[in-house]
């Protein structure tokens, strides 16, 4: 892209040279205001293509240490420079304008070669703004952009001065002087244009309309609760766009991931010359319940905790957990992170709310075992069977399995319980057996079981 952007300029810079010449020569010949001040016009296009060409150079150069965001914005500054040119040459010649103007000495002398130099600058002219419009839309080069706006102004002075050529032969020679101010007006009209898009880019004004357009693609995307801040801002041919996001504070990390990939991708489709820097903050939503509440607050401190409870009192909150900890902890330290929590909880709920943690040991999650001997499973599997007997509604105990750990004993096995039994009433039939069980054996860890309904009889 950059050696496009070098091509071009070069290319303006020799046609700038041509043009000036031929004009240059032509006005001195005529001794016409109107294209003695488009030659000048267009010896400052030499030296403003040649500030382009070097601009582009030098904006080329990658990021480094010290300019994190690149070198662009030189191309803005080198077409901030070429509208100062615009502005001098306009004050210029609308100061001879009305001097030719004020003292009647206007005289022409009108030649086919002056002509000729029109035409063929006219040609250039139109052939180089074509050229340069294209390759600065590609690339979004402002100093590209800078030299088609000036190329642009010389195929319209061009043409002005032939009609100041036409009006002086049909005997309005101050017609070349009214030009002349008409072109100094352009020129100055162009160049303020031009100074106030470059100066929007060195004071990172956002593109016009691509604010509205990011926030509306934002709030199209699910899980974004709101934009908190939008920044855009262009260096050279980069558009680097920082967004800030709220989400819920309860969504699991891999979906924020996800989010945060999705803005970049569709914001890159839509401008495809984007730079995405995408953060996220937690926000706590209205429609979270306390029971979410309490297990976020929970797992930012890494304790797990199990039965969650909350009651709304007349005039307090009530929550009670059970809170698992490691059972190698003295009661001392085991109580310190229950108060650690407890505080947690009320600083989120209200200094009023009622915390009650029951502290009891962590089941160990990963275990080094082997299978029971058979003997050991058969005591253990006639034991479930017997106990379930008293408790009346546990029936068909099977696949029962016994592994031995350094810790213990671990019971798994199967049951059958009516289908139309509520879920609570049996889980409290399956603690009484698992309690039951281990009173009778002591070295057992954990007992999970797994509870199915009583098959109907033709099954």
């Amino acid at each position: 892209m950059s050696k496009a952007k070098e091509k071009a300029a070069l290319s303006s810079i020799l046609a700038s040279v041509v043009i000036t010449i031929g004009k240059g020569g032509a006005g001195l010949a005529t001794g016409s205001l109107a294209l003695i001040s488009d030659a000048a016009h267009s010896l400052l296009d030499v030296a403003a293509t040649t500030m382009t060409w070097l601009a582009i150079r030098a904006a080329a150069k990658p990021a480094d240490e010290e300019h994190h965001y690149g070198h662009g914005k030189i191309e803005s500054i080198a077409a901030l420079a070429e509208t100062a040119f615009l502005f001098l040459l306009s004050g210029a010649v609308a100061v001879e304008g009305v001097r030719r103007l004020w003292q009647g000495t206007t005289t022409i002398e009108i030649n086919w070669a002056a002509i000729a130099v029109l035409l063929i600058s006219i040609a250039i002219d139109v052939w180089r703004w074509i050229t340069l419009t294209r390759v600065a839309k590609e690339t979004r080069s402002e100093a590209l952009a800078a030299d088609a706006l000036h190329f642009l102004s010389d195929f319209i002075n061009s043409a002005m001065v032939l009609l100041a050529f036409g009006a002086a032969a049909l005997g309005y020679p101050e017609a070349d002087a009214l030009v002349a101010l008409g072109v100094s007006l352009f020129i100055a009209i162009a160049g303020y244009r031009l100074a106030r898009r470059t100066l929007d880019t060195l004071l990172d004004a956002a593109p016009a309309g691509m604010t509205f357009t990011i926030r509306e693609l934002l709030n199209d995307i699910p899980g974004v609760v709101d934009v908190d801040d939008l920044r855009i801002r262009r260096a050279g041919t980069d558009l680097f766009v920082e967004v800030a996001i709220a989400v819920a504070r309860t969504m699991p990390l891999d979906r924020l991931t996800h989010i945060k990939d999705l803005i970049s991708s569709e914001i890159s489709k839509a401008f495809n010359d984007a730079r995405v820097t995408v953060s996220a903050m937690p926000r706590a939503l209205d429609e979270e319940t306390i029971l979410e509440r309490v297990l976020l607050i929970a797992a930012k401190r890494r304790v797990p905790v199990h039965h969650v409870t909350v009651q709304n009192l007349a005039h307090r909150l009530s929550v009670s957990l059970d809170l698992e900890v490691d059972g190698h902890l003295t009661l001392g330290e085991a109580h310190s992170i229950a108060s650690q929590l407890e505080f947690a909880i009320q600083e989120e709920l209200g200094s009023t709310t009622e915390v009650e943690t029951h502290i009891e040991p962590l089941v160990v999650s990963s275990l080094t075992g082997k299978d029971s001997d058979e003997a050991t499973r058969k005591n253990i599997a006639d034991a479930l069977t017997r106990h379930a007997a008293t408790i009346g509604d546990i029936t068909d105990i099977h696949s029962v399995r016994v592994r031995e750990t350094g810790h213990g004993l671990i019971v798994n096995y199967h049951c059958r319980v009516a289908p139309e039994r509520d879920v609570t009433s049996v889980h409290q039939m399956v603690d009484r057996l698992e309690h039951d069980l281990k009173n009778e054996i002591k070295n057992i860890l954990r007992v999970v079981s797994h509870t199915e309904p009583v098959r109907p009889a033709n099954s």
